[in-house]
């Protein structure tokens, strides 16, 4: 019966390329790790710990009501904050939030740029389209491989392979936003003189704000779901928990780990969605009263 099948074998090419890039490039890999971790975490997760942990617990409230103009809102997600605290879990939360804010930056600046360039070429939505079909649907435990193999273990390591699987959503709702713009409001700004730049930065982008900021969310979600993944390879924080919850069969320690990480999820789906909808109805309603 195995007769009938042509012998493929890619495993060994695809281990010949990536030890070929590390011996080459092992150096640009380290100091772009060296970089990341001095300019961007560590300070990061220095200024969050710094921060008393009410004030952290305000400025979350603070951005919710911003976000929302609903202060029982607010006032949910900083009590669902506190709790983090009250389980004892305060410094894993810095941790991982130091890397999810990371993660989601990189994919933010990398992401609506892409997005952007996709919107305004056809034959770049074909190229970019099977690749990020194809990035949605490897199992995540596969992006742990290759930064493993260039970056070696700790944080820098899981802070690409949370950008890359985040990084999908992002690019289409951009994408999607950018093309959902009606075609009359570009024309009116074509006539009134804008260059291609002004149009998109005045026009295009602000009535795509509210894809752009769903492709955030599902971003957010999505790093989320790579914090106990993540922990496999040496990042801290709540997955750790989790993670030795299931090593030593530590039923409470892996529930309490787990209840903290939809806690977190909660708050960032809550605050991002926020923004997204607020902006969408301040649009809905001006379009009315025109």
């Amino acid at each position: 019966m195995n007769g009938i099948f042509y012998p493929l074998h890619l495993g060994d090419p695809i281990n010949q390329f990536f030890t070929g890039v590390v011996s080459r490039y092992g150096e640009v890999f380290h100091h772009v790790s060296v970089v990341l971790l001095l300019y961007a975490l560590n300070p990061v997760e220095a200024m969050l710990k710094a921060a008393p942990p009410l004030l952290v617990i305000a400025l979350i409230g603070a951005i919710a009501w911003l976000g929302a103009r609903r202060i029982g809102r607010a006032l949910l997600l900083m009590a669902l904050t506190y709790v983090i605290g009250c389980l004892g879990l305060w410094d894993k939360l810095i941790s991982t939030c130091a890397i999810m804010l990371t993660a989601l930056v990189l994919t933010t600046v990398i992401g609506v740029p892409v997005g952007i360039a996709v919107s305004r070429s056809a034959w770049l939505a074909r190229v970019c389209n099977p690749m990020l079909d194809m990035m949605q649907t490897l199992p995540s435990f596969v992006y742990l491989i290759p930064v493993v193999m260039l970056f070696g273990l700790g944080r820098v390591p899981a802070i690409f392979a949370t950008m890359i699987y985040a990084l999908p959503p992002l690019v289409r709702l951009t994408d999607l936003g950018l093309r959902q713009v009606p075609a009359d409001v570009v024309e009116a700004s074509r006539s009134f003189g804008a260059t291609s730049w002004q149009q998109l930065i005045a026009v295009e982008l602000p009535l795509a704000l509210p894809s752009i900021m769903a492709g955030v969310n599902q971003a957010v979600m999505m790093s989320l779901a790579m914090v106990v993944i993540a922990s496999m390879i040496g990042a801290r924080g709540l997955g750790e928990d989790v993670l030795s919850g299931i090593n030593n069969l530590d039923m409470g320690q892996g529930v309490v780990a787990g209840v903290a990480i939809v806690i977190l999820a909660i708050v960032f789906d809550r605050i991002t969605q926020s923004f997204g909808v607020s902006r969408r109805l301040r649009r809905q309603a001006r379009s009315g009263s025109v």
